[in-house]
């Protein structure tokens, strides 16, 4: 009875209150873009039984909120237009102002959706300084993982437009389809962002939607008891063995810290930036390193606005320049770009220190990205040899997370509960999703969460062939010269699996990534993929809206025959070189590389090393060196094998 009452305590708090006042949901608010040519709902809160009046669009609609105070309201189907106002009268009075009547887009799933554009301003500088669409909008949803059940609101948030400020919150994935779509179309594009980093497809699927899953409904029937959930963080805290007492971070104990202009080191030795310490002769080593350096500035960079770009740091890192924190960022991801002050920078010398701290695999600063210091046209690089020392050496960890608490950013339902619930009665025209990553570690069970997900979210809306497109994983880490296995691979095999639905199609993104970020920075060619797969299955345009897609292979004496759809023109490769990446095997899965040749609408694969050909792949690696597979539209063929 105890848990009952606490669950029911936790619903009372989420429960939108109308306190005899007329209450809306937040997407249901100024500026928002209506989905055109369907009925619409609009809902809300008031007192039981309270007699309601929607003015909009030039009709009246008249409604009753029942005896728990909801109201819900249809209208009829609208053309694009606007700006309209809408006027909710109960016993009290809403008018809401610059209504858009348009097309509705639901973006979701983990970072590379969530991305804002902020987060790539040196490559898209020019697309936020000129951005002005006013008919471009969008409502994000603040992060809100509930375990306890789907939520009638979300966290408070707004409606925004396109414009050179608000534009560096709107996901970049959404605001380059948008962008697309509106300059074809001509009619207001709204994107409902709501997406959160590091979250697997389970979290973002409803309870419903795992029916066919018994063991995830036991863990989400699990997590709704608040006591066990208290259960599993004491059991955490009381497996967690702290590390041995450390004397801690020399470089901030000792008597002036490293970063002090007046620190004379001693003992500190060479090393290389960038890279990781690992690779320079440290083993082993979680801990901190300070990295330090005297950087010659220029007389034309004094007094001006300058910046610094230290690419990527694994993990957390602090800049100090002559003694001053100039920059600090907590976690791996982000691309370090710090701006200085104009009066720090002398001419001359100039003591760069930084500190960087690593608790798991290898740290360092990550090869192939930007390093140097900028003022004006003027610049200097930061790339080369600096001395470092360790400030501190972290004992190995044991049992940290021995409890197994629950995270609840990635427990089943969390995110759908928090974030998509509240807002399926909002009529949309369809979804993006950009997701993946979470679950690399587990295929298999991708490629029955994924459909499971997708009719799920249309059996929320009521509408069974909402058009649903994603983004396959594109190419990321390390380049493997030799045929491998791959869960990356694997993962995206499991994308294309989905694509049995209707209404579906798949972004293939496999020459888009960046083997040093999982936040590949080009953003826009994604978006406009995305824009062309939606012409095609949500605007009824007759475009060539993929690349080769893999149907069948023929086994031809020593070579194997492969047929594509798709091929739109004509296959091709984008460098005018023969098709690289393809792999082939005999009976014994032994795979090697093989000869291509295109011809006609097939591409012919062998291997002189493989009398008798079974098994063909292609691209088939976390990131294929060099998949050059295209049809003359210039989209990528889907990596795909044989072998399964």
């Amino acid at each position: 009875m105890k848990k009952i009452f606490a669950i029911a305590i936790i619903f009372l708090i989420y429960l939108p209150q109308a306190n005899g006042q007329v209450k809306l949901p937040m997407i249901v608010s100024d500026s928002m873009i209506l989905q055109r040519d369907v009925k619409l709902k609009i809902w809300g809160w008031a007192s039981a039984n309270e007699k309601l009046q929607i003015n909009f669009h030039g009709k009246n609609y008249k409604t009753k909120a029942d005896g728990n105070g909801n109201w819900l309201v249809w209208l009829a189907p609208m053309k694009a237009g606007g700006p309209f106002t809408m006027k909710i009268s109960g016993k009290n009075k809403i008018t809401l102002k610059d209504i858009l009547i348009g097309d509705v887009w639901l973006c979701s799933g983990q970072s590379n959706m969530e991305h804002y554009m902020f987060q790539h301003n040196v490559l898209y500088a020019h697309e936020i300084a000129s951005a002005n669409y006013p008919a471009i909008r969008q409502f994000k949803i603040p992060a809100n993982a509930r375990m306890e059940g789907p939520q009638k609101d979300v966290l408070p948030t707004s409606w925004k437009w396109a414009n050179p400020e608000n534009i560096n919150r709107f996901t970049a994935v959404g605001y380059f389809f948008a962008k697309e779509i509106f300059e074809k179309y001509h009619v207001p594009i709204g994107i409902i962002n709501a997406s959160v980093g590091g979250t697997p497809i389970e979290a973002w699927t409803s309870e419903e939607g795992f029916k066919n899953f018994p063991e995830i409904l036991k863990t989400i029937e699990k997590n709704k008891d608040t006591a066990y959930l208290d259960q599993q963080a004491t059991a955490a805290n009381s497996a967690y063995k702290p590390s041995p007492k450390m004397p801690g971070d020399k470089g901030l104990n000792g008597p002036i810290p490293w970063y002090d202009v007046h620190y004379i080191p001693t003992q500190w030795r060479t090393i290389a930036i960038p890279g990781y310490w690992e690779d320079q002769g440290v083993k082993d080593l979680n801990g901190v390193v300070w990295y330090r350096k005297e950087i010659e500035v220029p007389v034309s960079m004094i007094g001006k606005a300058a910046r610094v770009f230290l690419g990527r740091i694994v993990d957390a890192d602090i800049l100090y320049i002559n003694g001053k924190q100039v920059g600090n960022t907590t976690y791996q991801y982000p691309q370090r770009r710090y701006d200085i002050p104009a009066d720090l920078l002398q001419a001359g010398k100039n003591i760069f220190v930084i500190k960087v701290t690593n608790s798991m695999g290898k740290g360092g600063f990550v090869p192939g990205k930007p390093y140097y210091l900028f003022a004006g046209a003027d610049t200097v690089d930061l790339k080369g040899y600096w001395q470092y020392k360790v400030g501190e050496v972290f004992s190995p960890m044991q049992n940290f997370f021995g409890g197994s608490p629950v995270v609840a950013q990635n427990a089943p339902t969390a995110l759908y509960n928090g974030m998509i619930a509240p807002i399926t009665d909002y009529a949309v025209k369809g979804f993006l999703w950009y997701q993946g990553e979470s679950n690399t570690g587990r295929p298999a069970e991708y490629a029955k969460f994924q459909p499971a997900q997708i009719i799920d979210w249309r059996s929320k809306w009521n509408m069974d062939a909402l058009p649903f497109i994603w983004v396959q994983l594109p190419g990321f880490m390390d380049y493997n010269y030799l045929p491998s296995e791959s869960n990356w691979a694997a993962l995206r095999e499991a994308q294309s699996k989905a694509l049995s639905l209707p209404q579906t199609g798949m972004v293939v993104a496999i020459d888009l990534g960046e083997w040093n970020d999982i936040h590949p920075d080009n953003k826009q060619d994604v978006g406009k993929r995305l824009a062309l797969i939606a012409e095609k299955i949500a605007y009824g345009e007759h475009v060539v809206s993929s690349g080769p897609t893999f149907t069948s292979a023929v086994v031809d004496g020593n070579k194997i025959n492969i047929s594509f759809t798709n091929i739109g023109t004509g296959l091709i490769t984008n460098d005018g070189e023969e098709p690289g990446e393809f792999a082939i095997a005999g009976a014994d899965k032994k795979f090697v590389w093989a000869k291509a040749k295109i011809e006609g609408d097939k591409v012919m694969v062998w291997s002189d090393k493989v009398e008798q050909p079974l098994y063909v792949r292609y691209a088939w690696a976390d990131n294929p060196v060099h998949p050059n597979l295209y049809n003359k539209e210039g989209l990528p063929a889907s990596p795909f094998r044989t072998d399964q």
